[in-house]
């Protein structure tokens, strides 16, 4: 039997964002591998030990379900969501205040055994596994935009998104910061990033 490769990139419209506009998505709930986690990504070893630790899942995983099923995926782009008590600290760049939880997309096919097999093969790897939990997301109503250039250039566009765009069309917060990555920051030049900037909202 022929496997089939399931990208969620291309799948999964939310995965699109537009350059310069903030556009209201609807986001299906979504299964994700996660890692919580704070202090500045930058520096922050339990950062380091949890992205390696997602990764390492979500390929077990991957290998797994295509011995298994014979369903082949892409894996997913890393994301996080952000939160700290005083938002502002993400317009000002204040990371040692950020708290976060990193995870990467699950395919919903997997079983909780194909879970439970790709966390054990993957514990050796990465001990910051025995952290990491499978978990389904519902965000629904969002705005989101497409960033390009550094992380720390995101400060305009965050600001313009919390003081002028949702104030203007009613809207009020209604979840976690959630950041898409697409690139390697330690492969590619800071322009070169792409990063899906998406804030959960409801109508204030």
């Amino acid at each position: 039997m022929a496997t089939t490769k399931f990208d969620p990139k291309r799948e999964i419209p939310s995965y699109t964002a537009a350059h310069g506009a903030f556009d209201l998505v609807e986001v299906p709930p979504l299964r994700y591998a996660m890692v919580d986690g704070e202090g500045d990504p930058n520096t922050a070893p339990e950062y380091t030990a949890a992205v390696e630790a997602l990764y390492a899942v979500s390929y077990a995983a991957k290998f797994q379900s295509k011995r298994e099923l014979e369903r082949d995926y892409v894996v997913g782009p890393l994301e996080g969501l952000w939160s700290a008590a005083d938002p502002s600290v993400f317009v000002t760049r204040e990371k040692s205040a950020w708290s976060w939880t990193m995870m990467i997309w699950q395919p919903d096919w997997l079983t909780p055994g194909m879970q439970q097999a790709a966390l054990a093969k993957a514990l050796a790897k990465a001990p910051a596994v025995a952290r990491l939990r499978f978990e389904t997301l519902t965000e629904g109503l969002c705005v989101q935009t497409l960033h390009r250039g550094a992380y720390d250039d995101e400060g305009p566009t965050l600001a313009r998104l919390h003081d002028e765009f949702m104030p203007a069309q009613g809207l009020r917060f209604n979840g976690r910061h959630h950041e898409v990555y697409f690139g390697d920051p330690r492969r590619s030049a800071p322009e070169k990033l792409r990063t899906i900037l998406r804030q959960p909202v409801a109508r204030a």
